[in-house]
């Protein structure tokens, strides 16, 4: 089946995957784009499962403070070299996860995460909630797209939330 350029160039806007890999998920789904988005994440989330042992030491900690200065957040991330830690989809990522912290004031990481897991609901653990920017996707399934489009493990680490006037702490 012929897959036109457009369709190509559009579900690798929609998906950041590579051009190959855009036309052979096209191909695969009968260029039907939903289809291939579809198949392109499911791949993406293998390619995550595959890398989640390896070491993730490197990295960043981005900070975000709202506007007025009354709130902010400190979130490390972690991925496996310097390099990737330098890229501009690596630092999006971070700053996306702090500005996350600082709306929704997630109480842990993952349910894994949290030392009371039973009590800990999907939208007090960051890495379930509902991204701020797409509500259609959880950070987790963010994270997973970075790791697909920069082929290393990542890993949100930690996390710190200062609200001006509050004892509480998060992270």
């Amino acid at each position: 089946m012929q897959i036109s350029t457009d369709a190509i160039k559009e579900l690798r806007e929609q998906t950041s995957a590579g051009l190959m890999e855009c036309k052979r998920a096209l191909q695969e789904s009968g260029g039907n784009i939903e289809t291939a988005a579809a198949r392109l994440r499911e791949r993406g989330y293998e390619i995550a499962r595959k890398k989640e042992d390896r070491v993730a030491r490197q990295g960043l900690v981005e900070a975000y403070v709202h506007t007025g200065g009354r709130i902010g957040a400190l979130v490390e991330v972690n991925c496996e070299s310097d390099f990737v830690a330098r890229t501009p989809d690596f630092k999006e990522l971070a700053h996306d996860i702090a500005m996350q912290v600082v709306a929704t004031s997630p109480r842990c990481v993952s349910r894994e995460d949290s030392p009371d897991a039973r009590e800990v609901s999907d939208e007090e653990c960051l890495l379930l909630q509902p991204f701020i920017k797409d509500p259609s996707k959880t950070i987790g399934d963010l994270v997973a797209e970075v790791i697909t489009k920069v082929r290393e493990n990542i890993r949100v680490r930690r996390f710190v939330r200062f609200e001006l006037g509050s004892d509480e702490r998060d992270g």
